[in-house]
C-alpha cells in the first residue's frame, strides 16, 4: 500500500533478482478525527460548567482580519459573553474580565490580548486543548472568583520535522517542530507579527506613515523524555505590542513567562508535577507634547507549584497539591521634563505572597451517581516593603504605616469548599448540581471595561479585602440520537462581597493612596444557560442562549440601592454553523445578538475653572443599544498530500454591515452650549479578509 501500480514484462531464464523502483501513491480517506473526549462527556462528567473547545473547530469558524483567535471562538458559548466589539475580553456569569484566570501552561497572563484587545495572546497553531471552568471550579483551580481559563501548548512531533503557517492580510505567522531526539525529546516554536505598520510606512500617506500600530509574540515548548517515570517540559511566551505616533508618542506592553515543568510517575497508582515559573508584564509610554513625560509599569510573579494524583482504586481519585506565588506589583514609575523643571513619581510596589492548598476527591458511589468534592485553603499576605495608610469612614487618610521588606501587613485566610455532582437519569440523559466558594486578591482597577495597556492592578491590603463569592448551580444534560446532538440547560446563582467601585470622577492613574477612590459593597449574578449542539455530520454547530442578571449594591453609589454592574446583558443569543460541503470547501457562519452595555447617562453638568464636568445621579441606568452582527466563513483546501497541506480561508466580519455602538461620550452641543449631547461611535462595518495557510 501507498505505491503505484507498476506492470512490466519479465523474461525468466533462471534465478535472478529485478530492483523495480515504485512511485508513491496518495490515498485520499475520510478525514478521521481522534479526540480524548468521550462523546457522551456532557452527560456522564461530574464537572459542571465547562467548556471545551476543539482546535480543529475554532479553526473553521470566521475570523476578524484573517486570524484565528480562541477567545472570540469562546464568546459564542452561553455564560461567555464578550467585552464588547472586536474584544478579546470576556465576562463570565455577571464576573468582570479580571475575575477571570487566564493561564497559557499553568502561567497566568494579566493581558491577555494584542492591538488594544482586538487579538488574544494566543497562536492556534500551538495549542493542544482549552477548557473554561464557569462554574464548580475545582479545587485545584483558585486566585479568581468567576472562571478559568485552562489553556495548554502541545508538544512537538517527535517523529518529524514540520514546518507550517499562515499569512493574512494584516499578520502572518511561522511555526517549526520537531525532534531533538528521536522518539525522546522535541521542541515546538511560534511566531507572529503584524505588519500594519509596515503596510503604513509604505503607503505614501503621510498621516498613516505616522501613526501606527502593530504586536509580535513568540511560543516554545521543550519536551524531553527523561525515563519511563519522568518527564521534562519547558516552556516560554514573549508577547510585545507597540502604538506609535512619529514624534509625539512611543507606547509598549506585553507579557512574558517561562516555566518548567517536571512529571513523575512512582507507581501506577501515584503521580504527581513540580512547576517553576516566572512571569512579568510591562506597560511603557513616553510622549512630547509641549514637555516631554512618560513612565514604566511592571507586574511580576515567581511561583512554585507541587500537584498529586493518587489513585485509590477504581472509584477513588485522589487529586492534592500546593500552589505558591510571590507578587511585586508595579503601579508605575513617571517623570515628567520641561524646560522649566524636571518631576518623577515613583508609586509604591506592592507586594505580596499568594499560597492555596487544596484537596479533592472524584468519588464514583454507584452506577448513576458520581461526585467531585474537595477543599482549598487560601492564604494572602500583604508585605512591605512600601508605605501603607490607615482610611477613616469616609476613605480620607489618617496616618500611613511604613513596612520593612519582608515584613507582614495583613495576612486573610479563607476555606473554598467545592462540590461538583452528577446524577444519570438514564445512558443519555444526568442532572448536575456544584456549589463552589472562590477568593480573589489581585484587583483590576480600571474605568475602561475593556482589555486594555492602562489597566492598573493592585492587591488585597489592609484596606482592600479579598473578593468573595459563593455559586450554586444546576442542569440538565441530554444527548440524542446516538451523541448525534447535545442539549443542556444549565441555571446559577452567585453572591459576591468586598466588590470594588469607584467614586464619580474618580482618579486612578498616578494615584499612590488609589484606596481612597474606591467604594466597596456587595454584588448578585443570576442566569439561565441553554445550548443545543450538533457534533457530527457534515452539518455541525450551535445554538446557544443567556438570560442573566449582574447587580451590585454598594454605598455611596445609586443611593445606595441595587444597580446594573457594566457587565450586565439581559439577552445573548449566538448561532454557529459549519458545513464541510465537499471534501475541498468547508463554509461556516456565527450570528451573534445581545443587550447593550449598561452605561451611566449625565443627568446634568456645571463648570470648574471653565471647564464643563458631567453630573451622574445614576449609575449604569441606561443602555446602549443592542448589538447583534453575522460573520461568514470560507475554507478552501487547496492540496492535500502525505507531506504537504495548503489551504486559503476567506472571512467577512459583520456581513450586513451593522454600525453597532463601540462607544458613547457625552460633550456639549455643538449648536446650544446649555445642551448636553450623545455622540455613538462605531469600529467596523464589514471587513472582508484573506490568508493562506500551509503545513510541510
Amino acid at each position: 500500500m501507498g505505491y503505484e501500480e507498476k506492470q512490466m514484462p519479465l523474461w525468466l531464464t533462471g534465478n535472478t533478482i529485478h530492483n523495480i523502483s515504485l512511485s508513491q501513491s496518495v490515498i485520499n480517506l475520510t478525514e478521521i478525527v481522534v479526540s480524548s473526549k468521550r462523546p457522551d462527556i456532557s452527560v456522564t462528567d461530574p464537572q459542571t460548567g465547562v467548556t471545551q473547545m476543539e482546535i480543529q473547530q475554532i479553526n473553521k469558524l470566521p475570523v476578524l482580519f484573517g486570524e484565528r483567535d480562541i477567545v472570540k471562538s469562546l464568546q459564542l458559548m452561553p455564560g461567555i459573553k464578550s467585552a464588547g466589539e472586536g474584544s478579546t475580553g470576556f465576562f463570565v456569569r455577571g464576573g468582570t474580565t479580571d475575575q477571570n484566570l487566564i493561564m497559557l501552561d499553568n502561567v497566568s497572563l494579566y493581558n491577555a490580548s494584542h492591538l488594544m484587545g482586538f487579538f488574544s495572546t494566543f497562536n492556534s497553531d500551538v495549542l493542544r486543548d482549552v477548557s473554561v471552568y464557569k462554574g464548580g471550579m475545582p479545587a485545584q483551580y483558585g486566585e479568581r472568583l468567576s472562571a478559568i481559563l485552562d489553556i495548554r501548548q502541545r508538544n512537538g512531533d517527535m517523529q518529524d520535522y514540520h514546518l507550517s503557517g499562515g499569512i493574512g492580510l494584516i499578520s502572518s505567522k511561522l511555526n517549526v517542530e520537531g525532534p531533538i531526539q528521536k522518539g525522546k525529546s522535541s521542541f515546538l516554536f511560534g511566531a507572529r507579527r503584524t505588519y500594519a505598520d509596515a503596510i503604513a510606512r509604505l503607503s505614501g500617506v503621510e498621516e498613516a506613515s505616522n501613526a501606527y500600530l502593530y504586536f509580535y509574540d513568540l511560543n516554545m515548548k521543550l519536551y524531553f523524555t527523561l525515563s519511563p517515570k519522568d518527564q521534562l517540559s519547558v516552556s516560554g511566551y514573549l508577547g510585545k505590542d507597540k502604538m506609535i505616533v512619529k514624534d509625539v508618542a512611543d507606547t509598549g506592553w506585553g507579557n512574558s513567562f517561562v516555566t518548567a515543568k517536571w512529571t513523575r510517575s512512582w507507581s501506577s497508582k501515584l503521580s504527581g508535577a513540580t512547576s517553576l515559573l516566572y512571569n512579568q508584564y510591562t506597560y511603557d509610554y513616553h510622549q512630547e507634547l509641549g514637555m516631554s513625560e512618560g513612565g514604566v509599569a511592571k507586574i511580576k510573579d515567581y511561583g512554585f507549584k507541587k500537584e498529586f494524583h493518587y489513585q485509590i482504586n477504581d472509584d477513588n481519585l485522589l487529586r492534592f497539591g500546593l500552589h505558591s506565588t510571590c507578587h511585586d506589583i508595579g503601579p508605575g514609575d513617571y517623570y515628567t521634563n520641561s524646560e522649566e523643571e524636571s518631576t518623577t513619581l515613583n508609586l509604591h510596589h506592592r507586594y505580596s505572597w499568594e499560597n492555596g492548598i487544596y484537596v479533592s476527591n472524584q468519588l464514583k458511589v454507584n452506577g448513576n451517581l458520581e461526585m467531585i468534592y474537595g477543599l482549598r485553603l487560601s492564604v494572602f499576605s500583604a508585605m512591605g516593603n512600601g508605605e501603607y495608610y490607615k482610611l477613616d469612614e469616609n476613605n480620607e487618610v489618617t496616618d500611613t504605616l511604613r513596612y520593612s521588606s519582608g515584613e507582614f501587613v495583613k495576612t486573610y485566610v479563607n476555606l473554598e469548599p467545592r462540590l461538583s455532582a452528577v446524577y444519570k437519569l438514564n445512558t443519555h440523559s444526568s442532572l448536575k448540581v456544584s456549589y463552589a466558594r472562590t477568593t480573589q486578591n489581585i484587583h483590576l482597577l480600571t474605568q475602561v471595561f475593556r482589555a486594555s495597556p492602562y489597566d492598573r492592578w493592585t492587591s488585597s491590603s489592609n484596606n482592600i479585602r479579598p473578593q468573595i463569592a459563593d455559586q450554586y448551580s444546576i442542569g440538565y444534560f441530554r444527548n440524542f440520537r446516538n451523541n448525534t446532538y447535545e442539549f443542556s440547560v444549565e441555571t446559577y446563582y452567585k453572591d459576591m462581597w468586598n466588590q470594588i467601585d469607584f467614586k464619580d470622577h474618580a482618579e486612578i492613574q498616578g494615584n499612590d493612596i488609589v484606596e481612597t477612590e474606591l467604594l466597596r459593597g456587595k454584588g448578585r449574578a443570576y442566569g439561565l444557560e441553554l445550548m443545543l449542539k450538533k457534533q457530527t455530520g457534515t452539518l455541525t454547530g450551535w445554538i446557544g442562549y443567556t438570560l442573566a442578571k449582574s447587580e451590585k449594591k454598594i454605598d455611596g453609589i445609586n443611593n445606595n440601592r441595587w444597580y446594573n454592574a457594566y457587565q450586565d446583558r439581559t439577552h445573548d443569543i449566538s448561532v454557529v454553523g459549519i458545513y464541510e460541503l465537499n471534501p475541498k470547501w468547508t463554509l461556516s457562519a456565527a450570528w451573534v445578538y445581545y443587550t447593550g452595555n449598561a452605561i451611566s447617562y449625565p443627568s446634568g453638568k456645571y463648570q470648574i475653572n471653565g471647564n464643563d464636568v458631567m453630573y451622574y445621579a445614576e449609575r449604569n441606568g441606561y443602555r446602549t443599544p443592542a448589538y447583534h452582527r453575522l460573520d461568514i466563513g470560507a475554507t478552501y483546501l487547496v492540496k492535500k498530500t502525505a507531506k504537504y497541506e495548503s489551504e486559503l480561508a476567506f472571512s467577512l466580519y459583520n456581513a450586513y454591515g451593522r454600525r453597532n455602538a463601540y462607544m458613547i461620550s457625552f460633550g456639549t452641543n455643538k449648536d446650544d452650549p446649555t445642551k448636553t449631547s450623545a455622540y455613538r461611535y462605531s469600529l467596523f462595518t464589514y471587513v472582508p479578509s484573506i490568508s493562506w495557510n500551509f503545513k510541510f
